[in-house]
């Protein structure tokens, strides 16, 4: 990873992520599973994350079209990630409030209406 590497953890730190740098930008979904989840997300390339403790001290969750799975630690529950099921689909989602929260301060949040309108409302 390069020298502007961060790293976050789930709550009981079974699960590392590790990003090759900080995000600019994070989503706050509002479709039916992003707004029990809480997460903020930030899109990295699978290429370019590093996860310890996945697949062993992970179990995931997929439904709807089959196009993603959400993915969690098995002790603490703490969503990590999600990541695509499609072949050819490179583009992850990291939920950030598993790094630093300072990082927040940071970052622009842009809202996306995934329960209705499928855009960005911001």
């Amino acid at each position: 990873m390069a020298s502007g590497a961060i790293r976050g953890a789930c709550h009981c730190g079974a699960v590392t992520l590790t990003l090759p740098a900080a995000p600019t930008r994070a989503t706050l979904c509002n479709c039916s599973s992003c707004r029990r989840l809480g997460a903020l997300w930030a899109y990295y390339d699978v290429s370019e994350v590093l996860i310890d403790g996945e697949p062993e001290r992970t179990d995931e969750y997929v439904w709807g079209d089959r196009t993603l799975r959400t993915v969690r630690c098995k002790t603490c529950g703490c969503v990590t990630h999600w990541a695509p099921l499609k072949p050819g689909q490179t583009r992850m989602g990291i939920n950030i409030r598993n790094f630093d929260p300072v990082l927040m301060q940071h970052i622009q949040l842009r809202r996306f209406d995934g329960a209705d309108s499928w855009t960005f409302v911001d």
